[in-house]
Protein backbone atom coordinates (compact mmCIF):
# COMPACT_ATOMS: atom_id res chain seq x y z
CA UNK A 1 0.00 0.00 0.00
CA UNK A 2 1.12 3.41 -1.34
CA UNK A 3 0.28 6.96 0.25
CA UNK A 4 -2.06 7.12 -1.89
CA UNK A 5 -3.77 4.31 -1.25
CA UNK A 6 -3.80 4.75 2.40
CA UNK A 7 -5.38 8.22 1.86
CA UNK A 8 -8.44 6.76 -0.49
CA UNK A 9 -8.19 4.01 2.45
CA UNK A 10 -8.63 6.61 5.45
CA UNK A 11 -11.12 8.49 3.15
CA UNK A 12 -14.00 5.45 3.03
CA UNK A 13 -13.29 4.20 6.18
CA UNK A 14 -13.37 8.26 7.95
CA UNK A 15 -15.90 9.03 5.84
CA UNK A 16 -13.33 12.32 4.96
CA UNK A 17 -12.84 14.03 1.84
CA UNK A 18 -9.74 12.76 -0.18
CA UNK A 19 -8.29 16.21 0.56
CA UNK A 20 -9.10 15.74 4.61
CA UNK A 21 -7.54 12.39 4.71
CA UNK A 22 -4.09 13.73 3.25
CA UNK A 23 -4.05 16.48 5.72
CA UNK A 24 -5.26 13.92 8.49
CA UNK A 25 -2.09 11.43 7.45
CA UNK A 26 0.25 14.52 6.74
CA UNK A 27 0.26 15.65 10.34
CA UNK A 28 0.80 11.78 11.61
CA UNK A 29 3.57 11.44 9.67
CA UNK A 30 5.01 14.83 10.83
CA UNK A 31 4.03 14.06 14.49
CA UNK A 32 5.64 10.73 14.41
CA UNK A 33 8.85 12.14 12.84
CA UNK A 34 9.43 15.04 14.92
CA UNK A 35 8.90 12.57 18.20
CA UNK A 36 11.20 10.61 17.06
CA UNK A 37 14.01 13.56 15.97
CA UNK A 38 13.59 14.70 19.58
CA UNK A 39 14.54 10.85 20.53
CA UNK A 40 11.20 10.04 22.17
CA UNK A 41 9.43 6.69 21.48
CA UNK A 42 6.02 6.50 19.74
CA UNK A 43 3.55 3.84 20.91
CA UNK A 44 0.12 3.06 19.12
CA UNK A 45 -1.55 0.61 21.45
CA UNK A 46 -1.80 -3.00 19.72
CA UNK A 47 -0.03 -1.31 16.94
CA UNK A 48 3.88 -1.40 17.58
CA UNK A 49 6.26 1.40 18.81
CA UNK A 50 8.52 2.90 17.40
CA UNK A 51 12.00 4.24 18.78
CA UNK A 52 16.06 5.95 17.58
CA UNK A 53 17.96 3.04 18.50
CA UNK A 54 22.15 4.18 18.04
CA UNK A 55 24.20 1.62 15.73
CA UNK A 56 27.74 1.65 17.27
CA UNK A 57 30.45 2.04 14.16
CA UNK A 58 31.60 -1.40 13.09
CA UNK A 59 33.76 -2.76 10.29
CA UNK A 60 32.48 -3.84 6.95
CA UNK A 61 33.20 -5.71 3.59
CA UNK A 62 32.59 -3.81 -0.08
CA UNK A 63 31.01 -6.71 -1.21
CA UNK A 64 32.85 -5.76 -5.08
CA UNK A 65 36.33 -5.96 -4.02
CA UNK A 66 35.89 -7.61 -0.29
CA UNK A 67 38.18 -4.77 0.93
CA UNK A 68 37.49 -4.16 4.36
CA UNK A 69 35.76 -0.57 5.40
CA UNK A 70 34.53 1.02 8.53
CA UNK A 71 31.18 1.66 9.01
CA UNK A 72 30.23 4.85 10.70
CA UNK A 73 28.14 4.59 14.41
CA UNK A 74 24.34 6.00 13.06
CA UNK A 75 20.77 6.57 14.57
CA UNK A 76 18.27 3.79 13.16
CA UNK A 77 14.43 3.85 14.02
CA UNK A 78 13.44 0.53 15.08
CA UNK A 79 9.95 -0.66 15.02
CA UNK A 80 8.81 -3.55 17.75
CA UNK A 81 5.19 -4.84 16.53
CA UNK A 82 2.33 -4.09 18.91
CA UNK A 83 0.46 -7.70 20.15
CA UNK A 84 -2.94 -7.34 17.92
CA UNK A 85 -1.20 -6.30 14.63
CA UNK A 86 1.28 -9.53 15.47
CA UNK A 87 -2.25 -11.90 15.70
CA UNK A 88 -3.77 -10.18 12.53
CA UNK A 89 -0.25 -10.85 10.52
CA UNK A 90 -0.01 -14.45 11.97
CA UNK A 91 -3.60 -15.05 11.35
CA UNK A 92 -5.31 -15.13 14.79
CA UNK A 93 -8.46 -13.75 15.44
Amino acid sequence: MNKEQLVNFISEKAQLTKADSTKALNALIEGISSSLEKGETVTLIGFGSLKVVERKAKKGRNPQTGKEIDIPASKAVKFSIGKVLKDKVRGKK
